[in-house]
This record gives C-alpha cells, structure tokens and sequence, in this order.
C-alpha cells in the first residue's frame, strides 16, 4: 500500500466525470487500499478517486471518531437510491485544504454499491456518514462542495483560495 498524493483545486480532473466500473479487479482493489492509506494518513473521512488521479468510480471513507475502531467502508460505482430530510454541515475537502464552508446534504440517504469482492451492498446511512457518502460521490461527477455556496460566497473563497496558493508557492496559481 501506498500514500498517494492528492490533487487540490483547480486541478481539472476534479471536475471530471467519472464512467462506471465494468469488473472489480485486483488494480481496483489496490487502489481501494492505497486511497484508504491515503485517506487516512492526510487526515480525513472520505477520499474520491479522481481526488488521487484516478479517473475511477471509487470512494472510500471512514467517519469513527477518534478512539472509536476503524469503520472503512469502500464503494465502488456508488449510487444515491432515495434521500430524505436536510442537514446543513460544514464541510471541508482535501482537495481543497484549509477551506469549510456551511452545505446543506440530505440528512438520510439509501444507497448501493459494490464492495471489494464485487458483491452489491444496499444500506442505509445517517449522519456523517450519509454526508460524506454524498460529498464523495459528488466528486464523481466532477462536483466539489465549493459548487453548492451562493454566487458571491464562490466568488469570495475564489479570491482567498487564489490568495492562499499565492502565499503557499510564492507565485500566482490559476482559478477556475
């Protein structure tokens, strides 16, 4: 296993759509386990493919808390089947470092998935769950958590992320 690095906002392949998976296959698999390392090494809760490179349908994640045992749970082509109610939750990204913004999400969603041994999972999640759940999966449609903020809320994160790659490498860094 490996810790791959995490492409950050603007990169393009952040807004690009991902094609369903045909087969669940052993480069599969070890990609599952390096963005799990990755996920948890950067920290965090939830980590898409494309976020690493890879333009696959694949997101892992893991929402225990702190001194509670790992819960990973690994979708690959993940998909909303019913929603209901609505939380709003600051969300951050790691795709996007340093930046939480307020998002409403639905508060419960059914979902289905294909675990690691290609087996369908339908199930049920609530909480942080369910938020990252869609947060990640919204990745694979090229969506970022940024795209829900109000017109002149993206304009502001805009100009202060433009600011803070400015200050990070030293020189400008494009905006999309």
């Amino acid at each position: 296993m490996a810790v791959l690095p995490i492409l950050e906002y603007p990169n393009e392949i952040l807004r690009k759509t991902v094609a369903k998976e045909t087969a669940v296959d052993e480069e599969l698999i070890h990609l599952s386990e390096d963005m799990a390392e990755t996920m948890y090494a950067a920290p965090g809760v939830g980590l898409a493919a494309p976020q690493v490179g890879q333009l696959r349908r694949i997101i892992v994640l893991d929402c225990a808390r702190e001194g509670e045992p790992a819960d990973l749970l690994v979708a690959i082509n993940p998909e909303i089947l019913e929603s209901e109610g609505e939380v709003c939750h600051s969300e951050g990204c790691l795709s996007i470092p340093g930046y939480y913004a307020d998002v409403m999400r639905h508060a419960k969603i059914r979902a289905r998935w294909l675990d690691v041994e290609g087996k369908e999972v339908t199930g049920t999640l609530e909480g942080l769950k369910a938020i990252c759940f869609q947060h990640e999966c919204e990745h694979l449609e090229g969506g970022l958590f940024i795209d829900h903020l109000s017109p002149l809320k993206r304009s502001l994160f805009r100009k202060k992320y433009k600011k803070h790659h400015q200050n990070r490498s030293g020189g400008e860094k494009g905006d999309t």
